[in-house]
Formats: structure tokens, sequence, C-alpha cells
């Protein structure tokens, strides 16, 4: 896929204290994203799961804490899970931040893109001869049952 780099900005999820993280890694296969420390606490980010485990690239474990921050780059945003980077640790742009941004990488252009819709889990599918019995108004019998809310049972559409 290649890599490239993005600036985020950075929001504190109540205050709404905000900093800006120049070149972040995009491409890379991490998970999650991971910003500076210093910068994380200098917009009061706090610590919501301390000592967490990570495999490094090179095999090597370390355990790091992480924050909940709200991140925009790109025209995208979201509210996600932060990695409290140690120094000597890069600047990441994780792949759960891309799937909440809805996004997805154009890798010849560098640049984040929107990926489409969001899937969506259908209440029932329909097989083909349901499907067409009631585009064609086909026999009322075989019409397909809808889903109700309201007394958790199926009635006739």
């Amino acid at each position: 896929m290649g890599t490239f780099r993005i600036d985020c900005e950075i929001e504190h999820i109540r205050t709404g204290k905000k900093a800006t993280v120049k070149g972040l890694l995009v491409g890379t296969g991490a998970e999650l994203t991971w910003l500076p420390q210093e910068v994380l606490a200098r917009i009061g980010t706090a610590i919501a799961k301390k000592d967490q485990q990570f495999i490094m690239a090179n095999g090597q474990t370390v355990t790091r804490s992480i924050g909940y921050v709200i991140l925009r780059a790109g025209g995208f945003e979201t509210v996600d899970e932060a990695v409290f980077g140690q120094p000597g640790d890069m600047s990441i742009f994780g792949s759960h931040t891309l799937e909440g941004f809805g996004a997805t990488v154009d890798p010849r252009r560098k640049k984040l893109v929107a990926a489409g819709p969001y899937p969506a889990a259908a209440a029932r599918v329909l097989a083909f001869p349901e499907v067409l019995a009631v585009l064609i108004g086909g026999d009322e019998r075989r019409r397909p049952q809808r889903w109700t809310t309201r007394n958790c049972s199926t009635e006739s559409a």
C-alpha cells in the first residue's frame, strides 16, 4: 500500500482543548493511533486503560497507556483510543481511527478518501423468489415477512 504522513488535530473529549500532531505515519498496519504523550498530556487526556501490551514491528513487547480523544484529519472526524507514545515511539495513524473516519487510503494520491456507505445488517435477508414475488405482484402468500419491534414477532408485509 505504501506509506505517507498526515497532520491530525486532536481534541480533549470533554474540555475541547486542542492540539495538532504533524506527520502521523499512515499505512503501517498499526491498529491504534499512537500520539506523543506530551501532546496528550498538554490537552489533558486522561489515561483510560493503563499498562496495555503491544507487540512492536521488531517483535518487542512494550507497555503503554491509552486515552480517548477526538481526532480530525483530511476532512474526517471520529472519537477513538489513542496510545500515549513514549520518547522514541513513532507517531502513527492507526487502522481503527481510519475505520472510525469511514475512510480508506488512496495510495496513489497519498491521502485519505471516503470509503463509501457504512455496511449495515439487514433485519431479514430475502431470497430471490420472495423479492421477485413482491416486485411483480405475485401470490400474496409468497410475500416476505417483516420484523416488528413492537411485539418482537413477524407479520405479513
